[in-house]
């Protein structure tokens, strides 16, 4: 039965061209976060911290470019949107043994800037990914996607991680009014599903890379919370 187990594993723990876990620099990136870990837990742990705050978080590096997407390439960045940064996790945690897979779901933030809205036509994410990564014989469900000081400035809960429970995005914020409603969830997959992504992305902002600086969106209207860094 346990090899039989590995076997399943195998392909959540296989580098692919986007989650590129065998990348001199992802690997290197693993090993100095969880050198003193003494647990799959603890590594995952320190991993989803590093995503979830030294990758900073901006949603206009939405993209329909295959290359923006490659894990080593948003480490080098160190910033991401929501998917972007699932993948790099997901790739560190493979660099660690640790077998992840990506999931998708539709979501409606209730806290969406009304400017955000007004530019993409929609007042949700019919794309939003998220990580889950195995420990201790279960799948959990990790979301490392919006930074602790962007929370902050925008008023909503931070995601925390504890290595035994889910780490997803709430559905109310601390004053009690709505935040993220989970409207529909996705299969995971072993590895980024490129054109269903394309899909999504390009009927909301057409053929698009990321953009990496203010200059970049010079002829775009920057929605408050979501400044460059």
């Amino acid at each position: 039965m346990e090899a039989e187990i590995d076997i399943k594993m195998e392909i959540y723990l296989k580098p692919t061209i986007i989650i590129n876990s065998d990348h001199v620099s992802i690997i290197k990136k693993a090993v100095e976060l969880t050198t003193h870990c003494n647990s799959e837990s603890e590594k995952a742990i320190a991993l989803f911290y590093f995503v979830r705050d030294s990758i900073h978080y901006s949603v206009y590096m939405i993209s329909t470019k295959f290359e923006d997407f490659v894990a080593s390439t948003v480490l080098e960045r160190a910033k991401g949107y929501c998917v972007q940064k699932a993948v790099l996790l997901a790739a560190l945690a493979r660099a660690t043994g640790i077998p992840s897979r990506l999931k998708f779901a539709k979501i409606k933030n209730h806290r969406m800037p009304k400017d955000l809205i007004e530019q993409t036509g929609i007042n949700f994410f019919p794309s939003h990914g998220y990580t889950q990564i195995f420990i201790n014989q279960r799948w959990l469900n990790v979301t490392p996607a919006f930074d602790k000081s962007l929370c902050e400035i925008s008023g909503v809960p931070v995601v925390e991680f504890d290595g035994i429970n889910d780490a997803t995005l709430a559905p109310y914020g601390s004053d009690g009014k709505p935040y993220i409603e989970y409207i529909e969830k996705y299969d995971p997959q072993p590895d980024l599903p490129f054109e269903w992504l394309h899909s999504k992305v390009s009927s909301i902002w057409g053929e698009k890379n990321a953009w990496l600086t203010n200059e970049d969106s010079r002829n775009h209207k920057m929605p408050s919370g979501y400044e460059f860094k």
